[in-house]
């Protein structure tokens, strides 16, 4: 198989299909009436909107584990690659709140302490930097996977013990939103979400050790195997007795054996993202590292920022909650479109920025 020019694309390419769900999550979530969200067709609309938090998650974990590894090869320093990488996840929290207060001035009567809901960005900036961290404390490759691997599971499993701790009313809401759920203030939480991050920055660990492309290639038909082994697993225990006592675990939101289903679907498409990505047709057009779905994974905090406002805010307002299926599957793909237009227009637009810069500070010299 012949590669292309960028091997690790297929990991943009990844992301790029989550922005892609996550798009039609929000969209249908938002503009299609109650009256059909009872059809068929909807629950698999839910179903697969539903992976893109899950990816994006993963995929910032698998970013830990590389981008450590990148800095601390140029470096030579474990200890700056690892903050380099931590401080980047603070960015993401910083940039959680800015998000926020911008939908708050944008929506009229949002509440002022929406601006504190806990988001997604919310739990992947912390979650970032906390993986960051131990990363960079753990030089053992081997203690490092047993590591992540822990705390993959341990987050899952103490989900729903978390969920039913009655010590959690004592604390102040803005951090109890960030353990469990409340409505309309945390979709996302540390309990389970956070677990996806360290799953990812095991994976991470384990495609570093992938020098070439034929390595690389042997990965991802063993983590596709594994991937498969996870999604049977973690279906056939699904059917076993709980182990926690009785309401406190539901198969859709607290079940690890979801959890672990989930993570087993998201390491068959990263190996189906790879022999895409690397496919023969891809090395044979002028720009082999340009795609539709790689630009839209390299853009996608840009895409996230401002289709969330745009599908959720006021200037969609007469269409929530209003279309049938049919037409929110066309009002998806116009808006689809209208999104991959921004972010082209904005990846031309810092490139000619970048470009005019080098070009002034040369002058300069």
């Amino acid at each position: 198989m012949k590669p292309t020019s960028n091997r690790r694309a297929y990991i943009d390419w990844m992301r790029g299909l989550s922005v892609l769900f996550m798009i039609e999550a929000h969209t249908f979530d938002s503009w299609t009436a109650a009256a059909q969200r009872g059809r068929p067709v909807y629950f698999w609309v839910t179903f697969i909107g539903g992976l893109a938090a899950p990816i994006f998650l993963f995929l910032a974990g698998v970013s830990v584990s590389m981008a450590g590894a990148s800095r601390a090869r140029r470096t030579g320093d474990r200890g700056a690659a690892a903050a380099s990488v931590a401080k980047r996840g603070w960015e993401i929290f910083g940039l959680a709140f800015l998000f926020r207060l911008q939908a708050f001035l944008l929506s009229p009567g949002s509440m002022f302490k929406g601006i504190f809901k806990a988001d997604i960005l919310n739990i992947m900036g912390p979650s970032v930097t906390l993986a960051a961290w131990i990363w960079g404390r753990i030089g053992a490759f081997r203690w490092r996977l047993v590591t992540f691997f822990v705390l993959a599971a341990g987050f899952s499993y103490v989900t729903p013990v978390i969920r039913h701790a009655e010590w959690l009313a004592a604390l102040p809401d803005p951090i109890e939103w960030y353990l469990r759920p409340l409505p309309r203030m945390s979709v996302f939480t540390f309990f389970p979400w956070t677990g996806y991050v360290f799953a990812g920055a095991f994976i991470g660990e384990l495609l570093n050790t992938a020098a070439t492309v034929q390595d690389e290639w042997r990965m991802n038909r063993r983590l596709f195997a594994a991937g498969l082994v996870l999604l049977g697993g973690g279906y056939s225990a699904s059917f076993l007795p709980t182990i926690y006592p009785a309401g406190w675990s539901s198969f859709w939101t607290t079940s690890p054996t979801y959890y672990a289903m989930k993570i087993g679907v998201m390491l068959m498409i990263l190996a189906a993202a790879y022999v895409y990505v690397q496919r023969p047709l891809a090395a044979e057009p002028r720009n082999p590292s340009w795609s539709p779905m790689l630009e839209f994974g390299r853009s996608s905090l840009f895409v996230y920022w401002i289709h969330v406002e745009l599908a959720y805010g006021i200037f969609t307002w007469p269409i929530h909650r209003r279309l049938t299926l049919e037409w929110s599957f066309f009002s998806f793909l116009v808006f689809t479109a209208l999104m991959f237009w921004a972010s082209v227009a904005k990846t031309r637009y810092v490139a000619r920025y970048k470009a005019r810069t080098a070009a002034q500070a040369a002058e300069k010299a």
